[in-house]
């Protein structure tokens, strides 16, 4: 077994990940309440993998997700406040309302996003290697995805150029047992997945994702040597999700007995008991965590629900990028002549005061598409 961390810091790995428990569990409530729209994916189970990995980051690295989201979020230090909001599509939410459930963003905690696309996120995360090595630092990005995921042709497509372009990236299957509702031995021919790598040029190593000290010890020892040798690493993190694929999901793929061994296992229960037994916290310490964290998701739920709406009128905003390099104008055209232009829909100026090209000009003048 790993050595545990100093006591405040193991603490906080106690509480973040009751947090998390507490954040996600309150999210499938809002969700049957109808107060959540869209999908939602909740990580329970998974809370070791999250924030033992997350905790062996620097604050300048990089991270990306999947549409599994939430708890990377709040691992990052987003406020529950507005992880919730984004739930509810409010514009408080950390993504201004806009992404839901499975577009969390926090740029400045360099938290890169959850992705709905199954793959998606493992391009992006090589794209983000690489600007570090353009730029010149020490940072990593760690791209987290599901055993699902190493089936796709993004997996081999990005491990291959992140290892011929040397790129510091840490590639971590979160191997959750399940590609959506299909196991993985009916998914993937190759279930060591820690070696799906190695014809790319990839090593592999495992952890134990149920485990937060394991977790964490290999994920840094992964980092260390990416940060240092400026080459990819895949992570393995053998874990296992408590709930469905999503909350629309009914469980048909799986026995209630194999559930409850995992659940046997469950993460939080037991770091908390190492916790007592280790003598860092005590029994009132440990409620006291988990009192803590529900009345911190209650906060959060009702910040939500205060929070208000995007105002109907923004809709088009930051669909472009407009600054003093990229000119352009908003062009949305219907087929309804009594519509107005999306360009019209609202009183918008050039940036900087800079004029519209006169081939803007022109396509507006003859009703065609301009960006």
């Amino acid at each position: 077994m790993a050595d545990l961390p100093e006591p405040a810091i193991a603490r906080e790995w106690l509480q973040t990940m009751t947090l998390i428990r507490r954040f996600e569990e309150r999210a499938g409530e809002m969700y049957a309440r109808a107060k959540v729209g869209g999908f939602l994916h909740l990580s329970i189970g998974e809370e070791a993998t999250i924030v033992g990995s997350a905790r062996a980051l620097r604050d300048s690295d990089y991270l990306i997700s999947t549409y599994r989201s939430h708890g990377h979020a709040i691992v990052r230090g987003t406020p529950p406040e507005n992880v919730m909001a984004e739930l509810f599509g409010r514009a408080d939410g950390c993504s201004g309302g806009r992404g839901g459930s499975m577009h969390m963003f926090d740029i400045a905690r360099r938290f890169m996003g959850g992705y709905g696309i199954v793959g998606g996120n493992l391009p992006i995360a090589a794209g983000l290697a690489l600007a570090s090595d353009y730029e010149g630092t020490e940072d990593v990005t760690l791209c987290t995805f599901g055993d699902g995921a190493s089936n796709q042709g993004t997996f081999g497509e990005t491990l291959n150029l992140a290892a011929l372009w040397k790129l510091p990236v840490v590639f971590m299957v979160t191997n959750n047992q399940f590609g959506m509702g299909t196991a993985l031995q009916r998914h993937s021919a190759v279930t060591d997945l820690q070696r799906k790598g190695e014809s790319l040029g990839v090593p592999g190593m495992r952890c134990d994702g149920m485990d937060v000290l394991d977790t964490y010890s290999v994920l840094c020892e992964a980092i260390a040597r990416v940060r240092a040798e400026r080459r990819p690493l895949l992570v393995e993190a053998v874990t296992y999700r408590f709930r469905g694929h999503s909350m629309a999901d009914p469980e048909q793929y799986r026995s209630k007995e194999e559930v409850a061994q995992w659940r046997a296992r469950d993460p939080i229960p037991a770091y908390g008991d190492l916790l007592v037994a280790e003598g860092v916290i005590d029994e009132a310490a440990r409620e006291q965590i988990d009192t803590q964290a529900i009345a911190r998701v209650d906060a959060a739920v009702e910040f939500a629900e205060a929070s208000p709406f995007p105002p109907a009128e923004s809709l088009y905003d930051d669909v472009y990028v407009l600054d003093s390099s990229s000119t352009g104008w908003y062009s949305v055209r219907t087929t309804d002549p009594h519509q107005a232009a999306g360009e019209q829909s609202r009183e918008l100026s050039p940036a900087d005061g800079d004029e519209i090209p006169q081939q803007m000009s022109d396509a507006l003048a003859h009703g065609e598409d301009a960006a």
